[in-house]
């Protein structure tokens, strides 16, 4: 659709959990997110994306929820050709292969955004962002102080790390000129480069899903029906990039009764076999209006 100059693009960041890896659904060889124009034809914006998920990605999804809307008058306009709004949505589904006609294929979130995996402690890749912003900060001393304290706060350097803040260092990193986004003839550039605006609606994704498994039970859509609590504890430190608690993290899982055992037990791991479980989905009923919340308590 096309109001003016403004062009309406929906676009969509899927996410799943694969091997311990959280995965995003990509398009023309991982440059970019499923996206395409609304339509009159389309009933709604969401039936509109659905569309052409299917048609880009022959995925299907499932949970889909809408994310943010971007309209931004000064951001790759010249690449688009006028301004253009993007309705970006959330959604969450399991991998499955993907057969569509817009190359698709699922990439690691931290591919793109490698400074925010911190399950093995802080990356080597954070200690040169650190460096590259700090010539940043000193380059205009008018702004020093500003700049110095939005350096320590989002990327931890005098403050606790904050998993939710991904959208804002990735903004910062633009604002500083370190991706390519931003310059195209990036001295430095950190992290694998998408279309347009695509890395940076992927970073407001990744921030939503990480504030959002704190208060409802929406790792499960990521999950197979019968899991082991290993692997659902490595389901939820995939997507906040975080190491977590074994115990404090049964316990709490046990506190809120979300899951039920199914009698069986999988021997893929050494050592005793594991129960397996699954979701108990009278609480997903029961917890949609109240909320229900996945603990992320750090080591």
């Amino acid at each position: 659709m096309t109001i003016g100059l403004a062009h309406a693009e929906l676009m969509a960041v899927l996410a799943a959990v694969t091997d311990s890896q959280p995965r995003v659904m990509t398009v023309k060889g991982g440059e970019a997110l499923p996206s395409g124009p609304f339509e009159l034809g389309h009933r709604t914006l969401q039936s509109g994306l659905r569309e052409w998920i299917q048609e880009q990605t022959g995925h299907p999804v499932g949970y889909l929820e809408q994310l943010y809307t971007f309209a931004d008058r000064d951001r790759n306009n010249d690449i688009l050709g006028g301004r253009t709004i993007s309705i970006s949505y959330l959604g969450l589904v399991r991998e499955q292969a993907a057969l569509g006609g817009g190359r698709p294929g699922w990439h690691g979130w931290y591919e793109y955004l490698p400074w925010e995996d911190m399950r093995n402690g802080r990356p080597d890749v954070l200690d040169d962002v650190v460096a590259q912003l700090g010539a940043w900060v000193e380059a205009d001393r008018r702004d020093v102080f500003e700049r110095r304290r939005s350096v320590d706060f989002l990327f931890g350097v005098d403050h606790a790390w904050n998993e939710d803040l991904a959208l804002q260092r990735y903004e910062l990193l633009y604002q500083a000129g370190l991706v390519s986004e931003a310059v195209q003839a990036c001295r430095v550039n950190f992290g694998r480069p998408m279309f347009a605006d695509h890395r940076r609606i992927l970073a407001t994704g990744i921030a939503r899903l990480r504030a959002k498994i704190k208060y409802r039970p929406v790792v499960f859509e990521v999950m197979p029906e019968n899991f082991t609590l290993l692997q659902l504890q490595k389901a939820v430190e995939a997507l906040a990039g975080l190491s977590l608690h074994k115990q404090n993290f049964r316990r709490m899982i046990e506190q809120q009764d979300l899951i039920e055992e199914t009698g069986g037990t999988s021997d893929d791991a050494p050592g005793r076999p594991a129960k397996i479980f699954r979701y108990r989905r009278a609480v997903l009923e029961e917890r949609a209006l109240s909320g229900s919340r996945l603990p992320i308590s750090r080591n």
